[in-house]
């Protein structure tokens, strides 16, 4: 007899006897198990793509991408948007995460806070959310009334919302967007940190990194934004620019710290031989696309 009718919350038959296995039947299960999400998040493809739209419409108009959830998919929404200022060089604002609990819940179990509706409703005031943004709910049950709280008040202030959920579920009025990812029970009854976790973090990727592309942050696969913070950035950003154009390190390196660590400027000033403000004010010319700015002179950079 199943324990619940929600896919979350099933028992994998695969898994009733994972107590009796030996170490390398455990992983071989959890690997064959984990094999199955690419395909299930493969068929949500159109809806992830349709909120997608959604977003990067809402960065053209000022607005900004906020993620809402407890447990798993909460910290999962801190973690994609807190990755997104140093690989893109984006504001910090642009992708906010919010965590039901607080930030003492990224470490610490906060039990109870994801029933708690109304706690969902202020925060979309708190953090000044308005028409302009785009809220997506993370909820693999769907059952997270933090996370439908904040939705509902969002749709209320006519922000754009999404939820992402795990399980077969009747699509809210309030949610524009809804993204399913039915993955199955998990090897482990309930422990959505799993399988669903995995679906979740494979769909905010998705999100996050077509939107930046859509906005130009990159030329062919490189990351000709990204933000030079530390050696290995500076480095990486030099080697960049020397591969793109067939300058040497050094040159490469000089003309990125007269761009202040700014890698498609350097760029810019590299193959059009022209100085920082100059570069600066071709790319926002093109909304910064560096494709586009160097098809004006005809020219081609390496990938």
């Amino acid at each position: 007899m199943a324990i619940s009718d929600k896919h979350t919350e099933m028992q994998n038959e695969a898994s009733m006897n994972i107590d009796e296995m030996k170490v390398t039947e455990i992983l071989q299960l959890i690997n064959n198990e984990d094999k199955r999400v690419p395909d299930t998040v493969e068929k949500a493809i159109p809806e992830i793509g349709h909120f997608v739209n959604e977003v990067v419409e809402s960065f053209k108009k000022g607005g900004k991408l906020y993620y809402i959830g407890a447990g798993t998919s909460g910290r999962l929404g801190v973690l994609d948007a807190s990755e997104i200022p140093p690989t893109f060089s984006a504001p910090n604002s642009l992708v906010q995460g919010i965590m039901c609990g607080g930030l003492a819940a990224l470490v610490t179990a906060v039990e109870g806070a994801e029933d708690e509706y109304d706690e969902g409703v202020k925060i979309v005031d708190v953090r000044g959310i308005t028409g302009k943004d785009c809220l997506l709910g993370i909820s693999t049950s769907g059952m997270a009334s933090y996370v439908h709280g904040a939705l509902k008040r969002a749709k209320e202030i006519g922000a754009i919302t999404g939820l992402l959920v795990c399980n077969e579920y009747k699509h809210p009025e309030y949610v524009d967007v809804l993204i399913k990812a039915i993955v199955g029970p998990e090897v482990i009854t309930g422990s959505t940190r799993l399988k669903a976790g995995t679906a979740t973090k494979l769909i905010l990727n998705m999100i996050t990194t077509s939107s930046m592309v859509l906005l130009h942050k990159t030329y062919g696969n490189l990351m000709v934004d990204l933000m030079t913070t530390n050696k290995k950035l500076w480095d990486r950003g030099a080697r960049i620019i020397k591969h793109c154009t067939g300058i040497d390190y050094d040159t490469a390196m000089k003309i990125l710290v007269q761009a202040g660590g700014r890698v498609k400027a350097a760029l810019v000033m590299a193959s059009l031989d022209i100085s920082y403000e100059e570069a600066a004010e071709k790319l926002k010319k093109f909304d910064g696309s560096l494709r586009h700015t160097l098809d004006e002179k005809g020219i081609v950079l390496n990938i």
